[in-house]
């Protein structure tokens, strides 16, 4: 039935739901989740000791464990039928519940090792594991074989640009 008038949509997920009973994950899928789960973190996240996969009707929540043995719940899958892409929530603990959430790749489903990977990446960030590109570390506006001097607007006699504290220009002195 289409609706004669105005449809109120009250949060932005509520039109994606699911009202139906969600089809649960077959035996064999949640075998192939954990397998591929506890290879991809063997292979790429050295700090955890392992993973779990617990499967509850149309979910599987996998929760890492690090190597003092403290689990930490990481993210949740959300079958759809297929073996192959899954929905992503991600564990929010200050909420202390799972909130949907995009894969690195920008989409809102994908692999299970994507979704590893995403949530991986997000907890444990302080533990150890190391970005592809580490972030710029030369945040300097000369080489530093060249001795400079970043004058701003407070220090500049003309204080025409921007604001208070923001560099007008890079003066280099002979070494």
């Amino acid at each position: 039935m289409i609706p004669s008038g105005p449809v109120i949509i009250t949060s932005a997920d509520a039109a994606g739901r699911h009202n139906g009973p969600m089809p649960a994950i077959p035996a064999s899928t949640r075998s192939s989740i954990t397998l591929r789960l506890l290879d991809h973190a063997e292979k790429h996240w050295p700090q955890l000791d392992k993973v779990q996969v617990t499967c509850r009707g149309g979910f599987a929540y996998v929760t890492g464990v690090l190597p003092g043995g403290q689990a930490i719940p990481l993210f949740r899958l959300r079958y759809g039928g297929s073996a192959h892409s899954f929905g992503f929530a991600i564990y929010s603990a200050a909420r202390e519940r799972y909130e949907d959430a995009v894969l690195l790749t920008g989409l809102p489903a994908g692999t299970p090792q994507e979704a590893l990977d995403t949530a991986c990446t997000v907890h444990l960030a302080g533990l150890g594991h190391q970005p592809d590109s580490p972030p710029p570390t030369n945040l300097r506006c000369c080489p530093l074989s060249v001795r400079c001097s970043l004058k701003t607007k407070r220090e500049s006699r003309r204080g025409r640009a921007g604001l208070v504290g923001e560099p007008v220009a890079c003066h280099v002195w002979p070494g």
